[in-house]
């Protein structure tokens, strides 16, 4: 829905509450027919701490043990260029 800006705060009890009760209306507030705002409803926060919970979770899947470790920059060159760049 568009409103003129003036006709915005003539009803911005109303609007409010339409948004309110439909979080996915949005209202389009113009200027001379050029939309510079807009009305809806705000995103709920996550709780605190979701993200460090969701991290732990995914940690306590993993595979405890992922085989071998190898020092990787140590041999460079082997693990981009195959053992034949050992004998360059």
């Amino acid at each position: 829905m568009k409103l003129s800006i003036s006709e915005a705060r003539r009803r911005l009890p109303e609007l409010v509450r339409q948004v309110r009760k439909d979080a996915g209306a949005k209202v389009e507030i113009t200027v001379r027919d050029e939309v510079v705002a807009e009305l809806r409803a705000a995103l709920p926060e996550p709780e605190p701490g979701a993200a460090a919970k969701k991290l732990l979770d995914i940690m306590r899947r993993l595979p405890k043990h992922r085989g071998r470790k190898t020092d990787i920059s140590a041999h460079v060159k082997e693990h981009l260029y195959g053992s034949a760049a050992k004998s360059r």
